[in-house]
């Protein structure tokens, strides 16, 4: 599995496997969250995505009740986790209304509410998960300084921000921030066309890809399907492992974060891996996706 640097010293795994759907599981026991884990880690696959907010506040302490009773995976895997969604569930259950929190005082607490539930001592990256439009960038920025500079976490970064809510919190921080984590799919590929991608590109920051299968709608489009499946059968991998590949042939070097709990769809995620996709294949599954020829 190939290794994306994301600051010097910290590198994640190019396919990331997504948590979200942890706490939606018939089954969460310890064994079969370390199943999932293991199953990731026999492909290289070393970064786990979670979020405070996944599962209604429940989801990183299944992942700690499985580290727990597994100390040895905490070495061998990198953590991501983001804060700053309120929304009326879990210990928020008193919440009147859905909102974003970047204050220091939310920030410190989601940070230690992250690292005791999922039995950590540090959190490899931490992500502000949506842009606040009551942020004061500056409390936010030495919030994100101070949990960096406390060895609480190692790296920060951002999800679903545009480029002026990247430089308004950057321009009020010494810590760099090192990945934004936004939809990218063929389903939802503006990201290519309105910026986003660019962006990051010009300053050698490399996105996260959540929800790149398009949430699943992907295979509701028969068309798109069946052009996945001629580039799937020529390189002997399904469409999904297609999907993905189209992901990871662009040169931003995105890394997509799968999430599902078939333990079976899990042990081949490493399949984009086998695809070769030249210019050419790009574009035609991106035609399908445009539902016409680029301009």
């Amino acid at each position: 599995m190939e290794r994306i640097t994301l600051s010097p010293g910290f590198e994640m795994s190019r396919i990331v496997y997504g948590m979200w759907r942890l706490g939606d599981d018939t089954d969460t026991s310890p064994a079969h969250v370390q199943a999932k884990i293991e199953a990731c880690l026999e492909q290289g696959i070393t970064t786990m995505d979670q979020a405070d907010i996944y599962g209604g506040y429940e989801a990183e302490e299944i992942l700690g009740a499985a580290l727990k009773a597994a100390p040895a995976l905490k070495d061998q895997i990198e953590i991501v986790t983001k804060c700053d969604i309120v929304a009326p569930a879990g210990r928020y259950s008193d919440a009147r209304v859905k909102y974003y929190d970047t204050s220091r005082a939310h920030i410190i607490a989601s940070v230690d509410h992250s690292l005791r539930l999922m039995d950590v001592d540090t959190i490899d990256l931490l992500l502000i998960h949506r842009p606040d439009p009551m942020m004061d960038a500056a409390e936010t920025g030495a919030a994100l300084d101070e949990v960096v500079a406390s060895g609480k976490v190692k790296n920060v970064g951002v999800s679903n921000f545009k480029l002026h809510d990247w430089n308004l919190l950057q321009s009020a921080m010494d810590t760099a921030l090192v990945t934004n984590q936004i939809e990218i799919s063929l389903m939802a590929h503006e990201a290519f066309t309105n910026g986003d991608v660019a962006y990051l590109q010009e300053r050698g920051i490399k996105p996260m890809a959540w929800s790149p299968l398009g949430g699943g709608s992907l295979f509701n489009d028969a068309g798109m399907m069946a052009a996945l499946k001629k580039v799937g059968d020529a390189h002997g991998v399904d469409e999904t492992a297609v999907a993905v590949a189209w992901l990871l042939a662009h040169p931003a070097q995105i890394m997509p974060v799968m999430g599902t709990n078939n333990l079976s769809r899990i042990k081949t995620f490493s399949d984009a891996m086998k695809v070769e996709m030249d210019r050419q294949t790009w574009f035609e599954l991106y035609t399908q996706a445009l539902g016409d020829e680029v301009p």
